[in-house]
């Protein structure tokens, strides 16, 4: 399992349990090999044998040998044990599962795209780089802005989105640092896409579970830090159907026996893109799980290990019907990160993450980030935002104005820097409060207006949405967070916040405190009393 840290943490200390309760239940002897102490998978009681060791190549065979193993098991653990799945079958290891040949094909970047094209699924445009040459005049021809992705590497790690050429070579040099014994993929980013995950489970290449969440978020966030809803009930049957077949098709083509995840891009004339396969459990599979009621790790296990998983296609195929909704949301510890960014891309940033239920997504997403301490504001208190920087385009603009439009149909008071307050009275929102962002590079950050205001509590919510790396941003958004403002800096965020505080408002409907009527949804333990409740 290793260290938890952003990236890897409980969700795959979540799936190493109950790969270890399931392999006990079946009568088999089990060794874990976890550094950190911290998690479930280390107590004494969860396995026959425990090693506090890290996870090398090494490490994993002097166990492996000294305990007799008859086979080992890299699919729950994170990044970091798929990583050693080609090396420990090099080293003679029964590496059980998916084939570790099988495994490099969906993590190698190269082999990835040339497999989705041989199967004939789309994917955006990419290239292997070569030279930088090469990677220049690619991205000239496809057009910026374009995505870095290295391969093997966790949490999207050196993975970056490049918008002009100038940029384009640190980034790359970077990826390869990262990724120096793998293919380093250049492809088209698409901007505006809505972005899809899919966890699964298969035997011998047949998928047996599936769940189909969509991001809040448009593409270009990692899905670690991205806010899922499951079921995806927006999506079109239609969409769902394609997206159900793509996944089973790549199980097929990639012989998987266990769990794997999918990313997946709906483009905005409706095409559906492939980003990347990673065959192991991801962050997301207990979310899936809890939300389906299918056990997707005890029946990856059983497949792995070749017994008879069953198959729970049947409740699947049934998501979209579930009468309630489940939304996962990140939790981050900018806080504690004196300096850092506090600002969301393709690599990840968040620590951990909270689930909630609701019969409306909306309702779902409210619980869930109040759920990880972020304050809501009331009607009548000041809502700060800074508008898109115009070069990302200005539809961006004007849906974060139409957004806005609505905060303030809802009672809130919103201010904004002087060219922003402009901007929004020549939309049509108007009424909004001056309150100046005007630091200088180099002067203290509370010669900003904004930022005094920050610190006095005369702004009770901020929406750092220019998604610019400028200092006077940067300011912005790590003085929200420096003096205990909530802080959103995501235009589709902020479009759900306000329309989900339209509906539902912070009423005691949305954020229970302990207030449960029998027949309310939280009270039903089972799939099947959930879909009674339903009919």
């Amino acid at each position: 399992c290793g260290t938890y840290r952003i990236g890897s943490s409980v969700e795959f200390d979540y799936g190493s349990v109950l790969c270890l309760r399931t392999l006990v239940e079946h009568g088999k002897k089990t060794v874990m090999i976890n550094c950190n102490p911290e998690t479930v998978s280390t107590d004494f009681d969860e396995s026959d044998r425990l090693y506090f060791e890290e996870l090398s190549l090494e490490r994993v065979m002097d166990v492996y040998e000294l305990e007799g193993a008859t086979g080992v098991v890299v699919s729950f653990g994170g990044q970091t044990p798929n990583n050693l799945a080609v090396p420990l079958d090099k080293w003679g290891a029964n590496v059980l599962g998916t084939s570790p040949a099988m495994i490099d094909n969906a993590e190698d970047r190269n082999r990835h795209s040339a497999m989705l094209d041989q199967l004939g699924i789309d994917q955006p445009l990419w290239s292997n780089m070569t030279t930088i040459e090469d990677a220049k005049v690619f991205c000239n021809k496809v057009g910026y802005p374009v995505l870095v992705r290295p391969s093997y590497v966790l949490s999207g790690a050196a993975m970056n989105v490049v918008r002009n050429e100038e940029e384009l070579k640190g980034f790359l040099d970077l990826a390869v640092e990262v990724s120096d014994k793998a293919p380093v993929v250049i492809s088209k980013f698409m901007e505006g896409s809505e972005e899809i995950d899919i966890d699964a489970v298969a035997n011998k290449g047949e998928v047996i579970a599936y769940a189909i969440a969509e991001h809040i978020e448009q593409g270009g966030i990692h899905s670690g830090d991205a806010t899922l809803a499951l079921p995806a009930r927006e999506l079109p049957r239609d969409v769902f159907l394609a997206l159900k077949d793509i996944a089973f098709r790549i199980a097929k083509r990639l012989e998987i026996t266990g769990p794997f995840n999918m990313q997946v891009l709906r483009s905005t004339d409706g095409s559906l893109k492939v980003i990347e396969t990673n065959v192991r459990a991801s962050r997301s599979l207990p979310f899936c799980s809890k939300v389906l009621d299918v056990d997707f790790c005890r029946m990856a296990t059983l497949s792995i290990i070749g017994l008879n998983p069953g198959s729970a296609i049947a409740q699947c195929d049934k998501q979209q019907e579930l009468p309630y909704v489940g939304v996962k949301v990140p939790q981050f510890s900018f806080k504690r990160l004196p300096g850092a960014d506090p600002t969301l891309g393709v690599e990840m940033s968040s620590t951990g993450e909270v689930a909630c239920f609701h019969p409306d997504k909306y309702g779902a997403y409210l619980r869930a980030l109040q759920s990880t301490y972020m304050r809501l504001p009331k009607p009548g208190e000041v809502v700060y935002v800074t508008l898109p920087d115009p070069v990302l385009g200005q539809h961006r603009v004007d849906k974060v104005c139409k957004a806005m439009a609505m905060w303030q149909s809802i009672g809130y008071k919103l201010a904004a820097g002087t060219a922003d307050v402009q901007i929004l009275a020549a939309k049509g929102v108007k009424d909004v409060t001056e309150i100046a962002h005007n630091v200088k590079d180099g002067e203290p950050r509370l010669k900003s207006d904004a930022v005094k205001a920050m610190k006095a509590g005369g702004i009770q919510f901020v929406m750092e949405l220019s998604g610019s790396t400028a200092e006077i941003s940067y300011i912005c958004r790590r003085a929200a967070i420096d003096f205990s403002v909530p802080l959103v800096t995501n235009i589709e965020q902020c479009t759900v916040i306000a329309e989900a505080l339209q509906r539902h408002g912070t009423s005691e409907a949305v954020v229970p405190r302990g207030n449960f009527q029998e027949g309310d949804l939280v009270e039903m333990e089972t799939y099947e009393e959930v879909m009674d409740l339903k009919n």
